[in-house]
């Protein structure tokens, strides 16, 4: 009986910690702001160059029939890999606090997109960025929490950047179209750097192109699924279904709009994490 009992005991525990994986797994970060970032000078002039990044960009992001971009990245340089690493020490290295916000955004957004991609070319081959498991903590999975590089002294995080910078200092959902996670899920990487002169075009043209394909958005039978982005980081889009379908709205295109006329609650979600590249 004791054996029984024990072993009892043993399937509780670890069916408790498989939920807790599961949960930590699907549930998004909230957005919890680091105030050590919010320093910044709108009266400064000075502009980031953002030239190495583009150019990147521009060689190797490939969008498919399918509307996805990809990147071949068993196909990127040796000398490419360099000018990224090179690139991304040259980041490192500015006093971000002393430019004005619109400096900072496009610098926080690259500099993530940048360290993704730096991520999964330095774990290629993998079929999934999830499969990077180099987050600390017993529940984590992927790179997202991991210290990856230090700006003002200060070490960061994909999940810093994102969630204790951008988010809580521009509150704007537009910026899950900006920073990319390198699965054909997210919304395209674009080919072009964000810059303090362009920030707001790409955001409206990213919102667009993600809200107006199947991945953001499918309307089938009087059924609304979304990605999963709405559902994750519902906070950002008013915590209702309502929310989320006024902002679907407000970027959708003629047909989209139409479908989602007498649409008023989300039906499910979906996202797909395998990796966005044009090799597989």
């Amino acid at each position: 009986m004791k054996s029984d009992c024990g072993i009892s005991a043993m399937h509780k525990t670890i069916a408790i910690l498989m939920l807790a994986w599961s949960f930590s797994a699907e549930t998004a970060p909230r957005a919890e702001l680091w105030a050590r970032w919010e320093a910044h000078d709108d009266a400064s002039t000075a502009s980031i160059e953002h030239s190495v990044w583009n150019r990147l960009l521009q060689a190797y992001v490939r969008v498919g029939s399918d509307g996805i971009a990809r990147i071949p990245y068993s196909g990127v340089s040796a000398s490419d890999r360099d000018a990224l690493a090179a690139d991304l020490s040259r980041l490192a290295s500015l006093p971000i606090s002393a430019y004005s916000r619109r400096e900072q955004f496009a610098f926080w957004v690259d500099l993530y997109n940048e360290l993704t991609v730096k991520l999964v070319l330095d774990h290629y081959p993998l079929s999934s960025i999830k499969d990077i498991d180099i987050s600390p903590g017993l529940f984590a999975s992927g790179p997202w929490r991991k210290k990856l590089i230090a700006i003002e002294g200060e070490t960061l995080s994909l999940d810093d950047i994102e969630h204790r910078i951008l988010r809580p200092i521009w509150r704007d959902p537009r910026i899950h179209y900006a920073v990319n996670c390198a699965a054909l899920g997210c919304p395209n990487l674009l080919p072009s750097a964000f810059t303090a002169g362009n920030a707001e075009i790409l955001l409206d043209q990213a919102a667009r192109d993600y809200v107006n394909d199947p991945r953001g958005a499918a309307v089938a039978r009087g059924r609304l699924t979304v990605s999963s982005i709405y559902i994750w980081y519902n906070a950002d889009f008013s915590r209702t279904d309502r929310g989320v379908i006024d902002h679907l709205r407000r970027y959708a295109g003629p047909e989209l709009a139409a479908a989602l006329a007498g649409i008023d609650r989300v039906s499910g979600d979906r996202y797909d994490w395998r990796l966005n590249d044009l090799s597989q």
